[in-house]
């Protein structure tokens, strides 16, 4: 039986304890400097104080800021919803345009249709109004036996 679990209460009992390793730190390396001659020597700059000394050194030009970006005179979101309105003016161009374009197809097939109509009855009608018209076979006239009240008359 382990001796740590005996009926010793959990304080006593033995604890392990585990101590991290600790990594050494890194130290960056820096990049070697290299000495640069200035290209052109400052001139020394002089300036008498009230006082009457005499300060001698060299000009520092001051630092100037970067330039800001230039901003537009537009901003972004304006031009993209004018833009937007230009794509919704020309989908709507076009809706009408198709609309239209439907309705002339629809009117030219409905012309097209009554036309067929008008030259198809046209030709019905001459088919049977015709009197000139015999295809063959026999004719007969029936107008000679004429029935009146009740006497043949012929």
């Amino acid at each position: 039986m382990n001796p740590d679990h005996t009926h010793r209460p959990p304080a006593q009992r033995a604890v392990d304890v585990h101590q991290p390793t600790p990594y050494p730190p890194t130290v960056p390396v820096a990049a070697p400097v290299v000495p640069m001659q200035p290209t052109a020597v400052p001139a020394v700059a002089s300036i008498v104080l009230p006082d009457g000394r005499v300060v001698t050194g060299y000009a520092i030009n001051p630092a100037q800021p970067e330039p800001l970006a230039a901003k537009p005179a537009v901003s972004r979101t304006a031009v993209n919803v004018a833009l937007g309105g230009v794509g919704f003016l020309a989908v709507c161009g076009g809706l009408i345009l198709l609309t239209s374009f439907i309705a002339a197809l629809t009117a030219f097939i409905t012309q097209l249709i009554t036309l067929a109509a008008v030259i198809f009855g046209g030709w019905i009608a001459v088919q049977i109004f015709s009197a000139n018209a015999h295809r063959g076979g026999t004719t007969v006239n029936i107008r000679k036996a004429v029935i009146k009240r009740n006497q043949f008359h012929g």
